[in-house]
């Protein structure tokens, strides 16, 4: 059977991305919840990734125009406005499971989002990262943007023939054009292993603050886990000597088996807003969702209001994926116009937007009941709401 000629393989490719990155995203009619909206589309998939990324372009080295470096995933991508603009730095799985982060940018926030002309390159320190992945980005008052990610090598103090082991660390960058990345040297903390590391972006008492979540290990938590505080003098060379935990994992919630940091909170004038992800074991596995909080705006770590269940949950299609009924967040914008855009990946496989604005999300966090953590305290609480609807009747 006689083959397509590679310039016109080519053109059927280069035409069926054009329209499939400059789609409309329109919002879900099919869901409702009144604090949120959804979108029809994901935002990012592997298929959104420029296709001189991934084929060989050059009729002579690829006459078959095969893909040659396949993308297996767009996920868990940090999120900040920047020169007008909305900027994700993308979580980017190659077939070879090594990731690496790319800037993807969209003028309304959306849809249409364009990768830039490279990935990102990101220094390494002495210690070579075997794979990194979930940057959180954050403008901070000193003036300039960080990137807090997860940095993954092997455990060396194990047997070279066990591959099953790891250690995860912060690893830390900062930059004023998302361009010119400079390398820190990773934090330095009390526990043995880091993940969901995220910057406050003030200081608190002269002081750059972290959100933590150490672990005893690359998957256990260990003992009394959750997220975690600490202060720092420096973030050239991050160290904090004293990790307190201030929102704890607690048995039969959404947060049981873990929980941690999603991006960095927002400043509001009732506190300062927090979005996490909280884990939770099921008989399919582990089952992550989205969950909200607030705190104390002079004391951050101090939490004042604490919604029960989850916020944000796998949805139709967002269930099925590499690693199913998972939704994680690392990113999300404020507009001054009080507009929250919410950045969230579904089953490590691609991204989404939900937006609300911050009217909604206070009210949200502020009224929702707390879990108070029995089934008789849960059923009093929808009771109250029943009775309180049915007086509404007369």
């Amino acid at each position: 059977m006689k083959q397509p000629a590679f310039a016109d393989k080519l053109k059927t490719l280069q035409a069926r991305y054009e329209e499939f990155v400059t789609r409309p995203n329109p919002v879900d009619k099919g869901w409702y919840n009144g604090v949120f909206d959804r979108y029809e589309h994901p935002i990012l998939t592997a298929d959104h990734v420029p296709l001189e990324w991934r084929f060989d372009l050059n009729p002579v080295s690829n006459p078959h125009l095969l893909e040659r470096q396949g993308v297996n995933a767009a996920l868990n991508s940090g999120a900040i406005e920047h020169n007008g603009a909305t900027l994700l730095c993308v979580r980017l799985e190659g077939y070879d499971r090594k990731s690496f982060f790319a800037i993807a940018e969209s003028a309304n926030g959306v849809d249409n989002f364009r990768f830039w002309d490279e990935p990102v390159d990101l220094p390494e320190t002495d210690n070579p990262d075997t794979n990194v992945y979930d940057m959180r980005l954050v403008k901070h008052e000193d003036g300039w943007i960080y990137g807090t990610f997860c940095t993954e090598r092997k455990d060396t103090s194990v047997p070279a023939h066990d591959t099953s082991t790891a250690t995860a660390q912060c690893g830390i960058v900062r930059t004023h054009d998302f361009k010119h990345w400079e390398r820190l040297h990773d934090l330095k903390s009390p526990s043995s292993q880091q993940r969901n590391v995220v910057l406050h972006p003030e200081f608190v008492n002269g002081k750059y603050a972290l959100y933590t979540r150490p672990q005893d290990g690359f998957f256990d938590t260990g003992k009394g886990a959750g997220i975690g505080w600490g202060l720092s003098d420096s973030m050239e060379k991050a160290v904090i000597a004293e990790e307190v935990i201030i929102e704890p994992r607690k048995y039969h919630t959404i947060k049981e088996m873990k929980n941690g940091q999603g991006p960095a909170p927002l400043k509001t004038p009732k506190g300062w807003l927090h979005m996490a992800h909280g884990v939770r074991n099921t008989a399919a596995g582990f089952r992550y969702v989205l969950y909200l909080f607030l705190s104390d705006l002079k004391t951050p770590s101090k939490i004042i209001a604490s919604p029960g269940g989850y916020f944000l949950a796998p949805w139709a299609k967002e269930r099925v994926g590499d690693v199913s009924n998972v939704v994680f967040t690392n990113g999300w914008v404020l507009r001054s116009d009080g507009s929250v855009f919410i950045y969230y990946a579904s089953s490590d496989t691609r991204m989404h937007v939900a937006t609300s604005t911050l009217d909604k999300l206070l009210d949200y966090v502020l009224h929702t009941p707390e879990d108070l953590l029995t089934t008789r305290g849960s059923l009093e609480t929808r009771l109250a709401l029943i009775r309180k609807n049915r007086s509404l009747k007369g």
